[in-house]
């Protein structure tokens, strides 16, 4: 519930402490002293427009903060101590430049005292904090009328969602993993025919392919090589002079160095003019093996171009395929098992549906009996209200209409032009459908009411108020008289400046008030008498709709 309410510089509020407890309170007061000018304050810490032209004439800023207790014993307005969590909203109004919200202490977006204010605070009248005005709101309403239960359609729709999932995850349906498992065999059998055993071998093919294409001219200067290494045509042969200059050296100490080293060349020529007499005799044309080394070089680098940028990334990719290959082979006894299971589990969001839209229709027309006989007792006695539900599937689509006059035709709550005549159908659907937030502001909700109505809407209130915190901006006596506690608001002159107080009215003081509201003259014997007859009224028990007296 709202516990404490602090307006600093709004309007002709300059600094005022608003606080409230359980049950039903009425803000009375002059027309313009001040009454909506709280109630817009508290629609602005609840996320509402705010304008730098709301800013008291002289100050930097307006501020409203509210404190509420939610979660503990309805025990009154204290500081959280009934075990009840504390949140406080703040908002400031900056005379010039951008607003600034907070909760909890901490600077948030706007959109956050927006949200925990849908969660706390209904305003009803000419406002736009009204949660009724919501489709969701109006379906949940339906809901908790009808005592609907729309958890067997949740988890039903859940665990629905939850095969789909599991099902994507296997590779979407049974054709496309076929389709996929086709194209990752087809690259699996092309990359093991391949036999890749070494990463480099391209490398030594590209070698042997240079040999073999141009095999003639190798073996040419493999001959001519050899011929002056180890004689021919010539007189002296490479090995021939370098046995000559080892020689030479031999046997004189102060040369076995180099002597050493020629005969280390000598040895190493020697091998050479052996490979080279190999070349010679045994390289010959091989087209046959030409065309097979092409052959395996362009079909590693098809490979390639598919699957990597070299052999190694083939491989790899191979190995990868044939995880995937097999997950997918793997998959297709449990996606038949998943199939199965999501046939059952779709057949009974069928069916969870079907049974919530019956359970919601067959309801429509009751809830809008019983709120149309609330709404004739509180001065709307040519009403009609109507609840539209969607004719097929779950019902989620339910709209709560009113012709608030005999002729009219019913509109959609949203679209009712009168503040009075909506907040009177909020009450009579909060009388008849419990839930909402657990405080409800109703601003103009006595418009052109009066007489034996009058009291009906009180006692409406103050039922309204057994479960939940009642804030109520009226004009009428009769209501003000079954509140639980009345604080009446009124502007003073102070240094030359109009400035809102506002005080909570009890025992004499109270009468004064009420008599005031009833004639004008709260110095009126009568008028005194009459008041104090309503607060006797007021306090008799009522007989609340479900058959128990008020404090039974």
């Amino acid at each position: 519930m709202l516990s404490e309410l602090r307006v600093r510089d709004l309007g002709v509020i300059e600094d005022l402490t608003l606080r409230l407890g359980p049950g039903m309170t009425a803000l009375t007061g002059e027309t313009g002293a001040g009454k909506t000018l709280l109630v817009e304050a508290l629609e602005l810490v609840l996320g509402g427009r705010g304008a730098p032209g709301l800013v008291r004439a002289g100050a930097a800023e307006a501020v409203v903060e509210a404190r509420f207790v939610v979660g503990g014993p309805s025990g009154g307005a204290d500081d959280g101590d009934d075990g009840g969590v504390e949140i406080v909203l703040a908002r400031s109004v900056p005379a010039a430049g951008r607003s600034r919200a907070w909760l909890d202490g901490r600077m948030v977006p706007l959109t956050a005292l927006v949200e925990a204010g849908r969660e706390l605070v209904d305003i009803h009248g000419q406002h736009d904090h009204q949660s009724l005005l919501s489709a969701a709101a109006q379906r949940r309403a339906l809901d908790q009328f009808a005592g609907c239960d729309p958890g067997p359609r949740q988890a039903a729709r859940a665990a629905l969602e939850g095969i789909d999932r599991r099902l994507a995850t296997l590779g979407g349906d049974a054709h496309q993993r076929a389709r996929e498992a086709d194209v990752l065999r087809h690259q699996v059998d092309e990359i093991e025919a391949a036999a890749i055993d070494d990463p480099d071998e391209e490398a030594a093919l590209a070698a042997e392919e240079e040999r073999l294409a141009d095999l003639a001219a190798h073996r040419d200067a493999a001959a001519s090589a050899l011929v002056e290494l180890t004689g021919g045509t010539t007189d002296a042969a490479a090995l021939d002079l370098l046995g000559q200059a080892a020689a030479a050296l031999t046997g004189r100490p102060a040369f076995n160095q180099w002597a050493e080293r020629l005969r280390g060349a000598l040895a190493e020529l020697g091998d050479v003019a052996s490979d080279l007499r190999s070349v010679v005799e045994t390289w010959e044309d091989d087209p046959v093996r030409l065309a097979e080394v092409q052959a395996r070089r362009q079909r590693l680098a098809d490979l390639r171009r598919k699957y990597g940028a070299t052999l190694a990334d083939v491989v790899d990719f191979a190995a990868q395929a044939r995880a995937r290959l097999a997950a997918i082979e793997g998959a297709a006894a449990e996606a038949g098992v998943l199939e199965s299971r999501r046939a059952e589990a779709a057949d009974s969001l069928a069916q969870a549906e079907e049974a919530l839209g019956r359970a919601r229709r067959e309801a429509a027309p009751r809830l809008a009996e019983a709120a149309g006989e609330r709404l004739r007792t509180l001065a709307m006695a040519g009403a009609r209200f109507e609840v539209a539900v969607d004719p097929e599937g779950p019902g989620d689509g339910v709209r709560f209409l009113l012709g608030a006059n005999p002729g009219e035709p019913v509109q959609p709550l949203a679209r009712v032009a009168s503040g009075g005549e909506l907040a009177r159908a909020m009450l009579a659907l909060r009388l008849v459908a419990a839930g909402g937030p657990p405080t409800m502001v109703f601003d103009e909700v006595d418009a052109g009411v009066g007489g034996t109505a009058a009291l009906a809407l009180a006692r409406a209130l103050r039922e309204v108020a057994d479960g939940r915190q009642v804030l109520v901006v009226t004009h009428l006596a009769q209501v003000a008289a079954f509140a639980d506690r009345q604080v009446s608001v009124a502007k003073v002159a102070r240094d030359a400046r109009t400035v809102t107080l506002a005080a909570e009215r009890t025992g004499e003081d109270r009468v004064v008030e009420l008599s005031r509201m009833l004639s004008g003259h709260p110095d009126s014997e009568t008028a005194r008498a009459h008041a104090a007859e309503l607060l006797a009224v007021a306090a008799r028990p009522a007989v609340s709709t479900t058959g128990q007296r008020r404090g039974e």
